[in-house]
């Protein structure tokens, strides 16, 4: 299992600034939530420790949210990561999940998952 913090900032790894990516508290929010919902579903055990709270505006990892509160709805710079600390299943679901999720805005994921079971 793996910090979600790290989770949190491949996510940031991501995003590409040339092509005008971004990557909102909101948004990263629902990417946490999906990379641990396919973890779940491919494994039967969990990505990362931690509880996902339902909150007004959809799943929530409250310790990243509250690290990144400074930010609002305003795009999160990138950080750096050391790929060294993703083993490769870990790597291939947070791509599969970036590849199929990232496309969408905080928003647009927000009301995914309004209308989804958990």
């Amino acid at each position: 299992m793996i910090e979600c913090l790290k989770i949190a900032k491949y996510f940031l790894s991501c995003v590409d600034e040339d092509a005008e990516d971004s990557l909102s508290n909101l948004k990263r929010q629902k990417l946490l939530y999906y990379a641990q919902g396919l973890h779940l579903a491919l494994y039967d055990e969990p990505l990362f420790c931690g509880p996902i709270l339902a909150w007004t505006h959809g799943p929530v990892v409250a310790g990243i949210c509250h690290k990144y509160k400074e930010f609002g709805a305003n795009p999160i710079p990138k950080e750096e990561i050391d790929f060294a600390d993703y083993d490769l299943r870990t790597r291939e679901i947070l791509d599969e999940v970036w590849d199929v999720y990232g496309q969408f805005s905080g928003s647009k994921l927000r009301n995914m998952t309004h209308q989804e079971s958990p």
